[in-house]
């Protein structure tokens, strides 16, 4: 089942459609002096005002407006267009200028990965240095070329210039897995613009090309397995969730699906319905960047730190989902509508997929006094897509739970970086994966921003923590312990770590409303104290990637505040997003705030990881605190599942000792 692109918008948030997408695109064309060399990284729907989309009733006039961001690479400009899609007519034009400091620059696209591997391949100093390393001509169509975003280091040849690093890899057949063959101490710097090596670097060391092949691909895989019986997930009457358009209903929660190229799945106007009312909990929540910092000095690795969002972008580089394969169960597919580096709409099949599942025990109590005996088994709804960056993969997973839980969790696999290790040595800069092949220890971190609504406009957000009393008169037996609580009220308070040691943890609360216990309702943050970016204060990877120093931001909501890293975090010199955002220390208390979290995982290469690494997971959770008045899963139906089975047996009922 899918949406249909083409369909008219009903909602102000409702994607852009292909033939909005395309006229988007044609306006700019037919308005601005772009060439044939004219390129649209960016095409989005400009979300309109949320006093508007707040305000709208269903059948009532909208603005709709789209984003569009154009390179034209003869006149070396980019600029960015706001078109307005009712009247057909570019609405505000606003040239970057990228060519001075900070720089920045947009996405890399699809057909600049393509250009730069031509660009290489065609250079003599890369093919001199690729044949010192043991190729032959014959070999170099084999090469896989790799480009990757530069980063910024204030190199005077490399500031305010399009430019990739380019690193390579030998297959000896197209279906070879690349990562097994690096060719280290060779670096090509590639201006997109000009379409030339502007510098090639070659550090001089000859380490061999690890030549033992670690495929992945099916027949290379040999025999699987036998052990492994079929597993049946059915819905005979189809799933509990309803969908119009891009707005879904499923048990108590409501929600839109929105979708941009930069951070792929968008969730909308999340909330609650408890019988009498919709209570609001999120108003927009998305992950808006990723960084990926590699812990390596060498020649092919030290600059790498890819801005995994802002420098690509995951929606732009989203997978097609296939059936019985990346989702189980009864599936519900939406296709996105897209528009390539040409400005041209087309529809992104299968990129985000919908399914309920099974998730164990929701509660459960056995009276042995009584013989009451009650359980209820807990189900989920999965929104989800996956985006591909080159050697990695990543799933972003939304779950919403029957209880008021609200579940964002990532899915890290695909290929690690490696470096060549001649024979005998060792690795000094992370893990040994085979006997030739060392993967550089490097750290991900994802920033969600979660611009909160619980049960209204107005929020706070308050700190807590565990501490023990001191033994005394209020604590004679030394057992009673303490839980503080603060009230984060600026931006730069509301910068904060989190503290295992204590237990802190951050509510989202609405502190205009009161309920029968006389608390305010609120949302619990619940995080993992991992490690923050380790690069040190000076480096440049740390200066352009400051949101990953805190695992909480809180700022008032500010609509030309909407990435983690900033707009063009791509060779931007640094300073840029969150860092910059809280520098006014602005009043975060009673006020319309948007809630940014930090998380990720620092990874040390292993031999598991090799030649594709199994799913790591990093995430957190959103939980009811406070904000029903009971547990609002007790309405939940007993009975037991027909399907399940004990050595044959049908089962009995569930709900009864």
């Amino acid at each position: 089942m899918n949406t249909n692109p083409t369909s008219t918008s009903a909602h102000p948030l409702d994607p852009l459609s292909l033939d909005e997408m395309q006229l988007a695109c044609d306006v700019v064309k037919a308005s601005q002096p772009l060439d044939a060399h004219g390129r649209f990284p960016v095409v989005e729907l400009r979300e309109p005002p949320k006093a508007e989309v707040l305000a709208f009733t269903p059948g009532a006039y909208f603005s709709r407006r789209a984003f569009v961001v154009a390179i034209d690479r003869t006149r070396g400009t980019t600029t960015e267009y706001v078109v307005d899609l009712r009247e057909k007519q570019v609405e505000a034009v606003k040239p970057l200028a990228l060519g001075e400091a900070p720089y920045g620059q947009p996405p890399v696209m699809i057909e600049d990965f393509m250009n730069a591997e031509r660009i290489v391949k065609e250079d003599a100093g890369w093919r001199a240095a690729v044949k010192k390393r043991g190729l032959t001509d014959d070999d170099l169509e084999r090469v896989q070329v790799d480009p990757f975003s530069a980063g910024a280091f204030d190199r005077p040849n490399e500031n305010g210039r399009r430019l990739v690093r380019c690193v390579s890899y030998y297959r000896d057949a197209l279906t070879d897995n690349g990562y097994a063959h690096p060719i280290e101490g060779v670096v090509a710097v590639v201006d997109l613009l000009e379409q030339k090596v502007i510098e090639l670097i070659d550090d001089g060391r000859i380490i061999p090309i690890p030549r033992d092949k670690h495929n992945y691909d099916t027949p290379s895989l040999g025999k699987p397995r036998d052990t492994v019986k079929p597993l049946s997930i059915d819905q005979p009457e189809g799933p509990s969730f309803t969908v119009d358009g891009w707005q879904v209903s499923w048990q108590n929660w409501k929600f839109r699906v929105g979708f941009t190229p930069r951070e792929g799945l968008v969730l909308h106007q999340l909330s609650w319905d408890d019988g009498k009312t919709a209570r609001p909990v999120i108003y927009r929540a998305s992950v808006t960047e990723m960084c990926v910092p590699y812990s390596d000095p060498t020649t092919n690795h030290y600059w790498k730190s890819a801005f995994d969002a802002g420098e690509y972008g995951l929606g732009k580089l989203a997978n097609q989902l296939e059936l019985g394969c990346d989702c189980l169960g009864t599936i519900r597919y939406f296709d996105i509508p897209a528009a390539d580096d040409f400005g041209n709409s087309f529809a992104m099949k299968n990129a985000v997929c919908m399914h309920e599942e099974d998730y164990g025990t929701l509660w459960k109590h056995y009276e042995f006094r009584t013989g009451v005996f009650e359980v209820r088994r807990s189900r989920r709804l999965v929104i989800s897509f996956f985006a591909t960056v080159g050697n990695y993969d990543y799933g972003f997973y939304w779950y919403l739970y029957q209880d008021g839980t609200i579940q964002l969790e990532c899915k890290l696999t695909g290929i690690i970086q490696t470096s060549a290790v001649a024979s005998g040595d060792t690795y000094p800069w992370g893990g040994m994966v085979t006997e030739h092949l060392g993967g550089p220890t490097h750290q991900h971190f994802f920033n969600a921003r979660l611009h909160m609504m619980v049960d209204g406009e107005k929020n706070a957000v308050t700190e807590h923590e565990f501490v023990p009393r001191p033994m005394g008169d209020t604590n004679p037996y030394g057992n009673v312990f303490d839980t503080t609580k603060r009230v984060l009220k600026t931006e730069g308070e509301a910068a904060r770590n989190a503290n295992g040691s204590t237990g802190r943890y951050w509510k989202i609360v609405n502190p205009n409303v009161t309920n029968p216990v006389g608390a305010n309702p609120g949302y619990k943050l619940i995080v993992n104290d991992s490690p923050l970016m380790l690069a040190d204060p000076a480096s440049k990877v740390r200066q352009r990637g400051g949101f990953a120093t805190r695992h909480l931001w809180v700022t008032p909501y500010d609509p030309a505040q909407r990435y983690a890293s900033g707009d063009y975090p791509n060779q931007h010199a640094g300073g840029d997003g969150l860092p910059r955002y809280i520098e006014a220390n602005r009043n975060v208390e009673n006020e319309d705030i948007v809630v940014w979290h930090s998380f990720g995982h620092t990874h040390v290469c292993k031999p598991e990881d090799f030649p594709v690494m199994p799913v790591e997971y990093a995430g957190f959770m959103l939980k009811p605190n406070n904000f029903f008045y009971g547990n609002p899963a007790m309405d939940l139906p007993g009975g037991r599942d027909p399907h399940s089975v004990q050595d044959g047996a049908v089962s009995g009922h569930c709900c009864k000792k």
